[in-house]
């Protein structure tokens, strides 16, 4: 049998990097999906090579339809695509919603939102054939709503939570799965705070925030055959909170 092909977004960094290392580990092909960092896009790729899979970079911005069938084209290149992890995420615009632009939260939502409509879209189309499994990167800020941080992100989420019960039902009969991981506060760069993940330590339950492995492990589940009957599921992963 050939390996499972997945599509990482946002899978040289943070999350999504530990996804993609999983994923290896597990035994997929991956196609790491980058908007900019180019460099590190690569040597993450370079690094999973060695452990005998196929691993590429591609890059790839989700808010741009044309960017997204060329990902999931180079993806095709290596075989048929058997998963998507959705990670790419954004949030330019922190603070109060008054404080913040409107062209800033517009683009957060085209990354967070639209970015996972367009790539579970292609992602479909290539798991028509002979099914598959999308798991989306929600956050627990989708029901937890971040007052003063950033709401529109925290409503974005929310809408990717309820795209994940409708459209496991949508594709259901096609033999493709959608889930959801909803990580907490996780020690990654994606904070513009960098110490915000260890300030917000006492008011996690845990009493400490979480790392990109242990929203991996989640993921990697998901993907596997002991999920195979689990769609329209979102996973918590957020130390209590």
């Amino acid at each position: 049998m050939s390996a499972p092909l997945t599509v990482v977004t946002g899978g040289s960094r943070g999350i999504g990097a530990a996804v993609s290392r999983r994923l290896v580990a597990d035994g997929h092909d991956v196609v790491v999906g980058y908007r900019s960092d180019s460099a590190t896009a690569r040597a993450v790729a370079s690094e999973l090579s060695t452990d005998g899979r196929t691993v590429i970079a591609v890059r790839a911005d989700t808010t741009d339809e044309q960017s997204v069938i060329d990902l999931f084209t180079a993806a095709a290149r290596i075989g048929t695509v058997t998963g998507l992890v959705n990670n790419a995420g954004s949030a330019r615009a922190v603070g109060a919603l008054v404080d913040n632009d409107i062209e800033t939260i517009r683009a957060d939502v085209d990354v967070n939102l639209v970015g996972v409509l367009t790539c579970c879209k292609y992602a479909i189309t290539a798991m028509a054939e002979s099914g598959g499994s999308i798991v989306n990167i929600s956050s627990a800020a989708a029901t937890l709503g971040s007052p003063g941080m950033y709401v529109h992100y925290a409503a974005a989420k929310a809408a990717v939570d309820a795209l994940t019960v409708g459209l496991s039902k949508e594709v259901a009969a096609q033999t493709i799965r959608v889930n959801a991981v909803a990580p907490g506060v996780i020690e990654t760069d994606f904070h513009r705070d960098r110490a915000r993940p260890q300030k917000m330590a006492s008011s996690i339950p845990l009493g400490r925030p979480g790392v990109p492995d242990e929203i991996a492990g989640a993921v990697s589940w998901l993907l596997s055959e002991d999920a195979r009957y689990a769609t329209g599921t979102v996973i918590r992963v957020a130390g209590g909170m």
